[in-house]
């Protein structure tokens, strides 16, 4: 009996629990709120945000470098062009390498970028079929204004690193394969050191973020010149440290795209920017620009029309 009076309680029991089970799992799942609209489908919405591509009417894509971007350049010289063709140029402001890699895979019409030896590898390969030489200006190492590493006044950008490497000062490296972080791993190679530890930051990240980073961690970076005078202006406190240094050197130049890439790429347009970028009124404007702001050109004028203009010869 007794047996029997637990079995019953066991069946009970079991009853009970299914029951608890089945209610639990018979609840109505939670909707995901879409962002979609019944005029846009999430799908076509995850699309939107893609960047520019070479074919659509009246665009140019000019793939270039932050620095270019972040200096504020982009904004003084686009618009004219824009108004004296009647287009719009779609910019992508990334590192070097990464335009360079846009024009490879046939994703741009034009690229404005600045390492010397990568865009004649770029030319070498047929990826372009026209470069010409834009404008340059120059690298600088900055830091805090303490200079805990003791570099400032160094000529040599070479024998800064290694101390700043001995004293083992936070530096921030770009880390992106852009122009100046091709500068500077040269520079860490003709020093003879392999950069690694915690004082070692790679941020991937463009100049102007990079920048950021060094002044709140109060550390060092390699920074072309005209973007670190624009973030100056913005209150960046951070000190040219070192500077004038012949490795320091920063040409940047104009690419059209081989169309072989991708049929869209408009060779009409890009040799009109071209052509427009290296005339002489722009080669002007773009020795004016920064004048005004900052007491000095943020970018120095070097096309072939320019020099043969001024009767000056190439920058080595």
């Amino acid at each position: 009996m007794k047996f029997n009076t637990q079995l019953s309680l066991f069946l009970v029991l079991g009853l009970l629990l299914s029951a608890c089970v089945s209610t639990v799992t018979q609840q109505p799942t939670a909707e995901i709120p879409s962002t979609a609209t019944p005029e846009t489908p999430l799908a076509e919405q995850a699309t939107s945000e893609q960047p520019p591509r070479p074919g659509a009417a009246g665009h140019l894509v000019l793939a270039t470098t932050t620095s270019t971007d972040d200096s504020g350049l982009l904004d003084y010289l686009l618009p004219e062009f824009e108004r004296e063709y009647g287009v719009k140029v779609d910019v992508i402001a990334v590192g070097t390498g990464q335009a360079l890699q846009l024009g490879m895979d046939g994703n741009a019409d034009v690229l404005l970028v600045h390492a010397r030896a990568k865009e004649d590898e770029f030319m070498t390969a047929q990826h372009g079929i026209r470069r010409e030489d834009v404008m340059y200006n120059d690298f600088i190492l900055v830091g805090p204004s303490d200079d805990p590493a003791g570099v400032k006044g160094m000529t040599s950008a070479a024998e800064a690193f290694k101390k700043l490497a001995d004293a083992q000062a936070t530096f921030i490296s770009r880390g992106d394969e852009s122009g100046t972080h091709t500068k500077e791993k040269s520079i860490w190679a003709k020093a003879g050191i392999e950069p690694a530890g915690e004082w070692y930051i790679s941020a991937g990240q463009g100049m102007g973020e990079v920048l950021t980073m060094a002044d709140e961690q109060r550390a060092y970076t390699l920074s072309d010149r005209a973007t670190y005078l624009a973030r100056l202006a913005q209150g960046l406190d951070l000190e040219i440290l070192v500077e004038g240094d012949p490795a320091l050197f920063n040409p940047y130049g104009v690419i059209i795209v081989n169309p072989q890439k991708n049929p869209a790429i408009n060779v009409e347009l890009a040799t009109k920017f071209v052509e427009w970028l290296i005339s002489i009124p722009v080669q002007e404007k773009i020795q004016a620009f920064g004048v005004e702001e900052f007491g000095q050109s943020l970018f120095i004028p070097d096309s072939q029309l320019w020099r043969n203009a001024q009767h000056v010869t190439p920058q080595p």
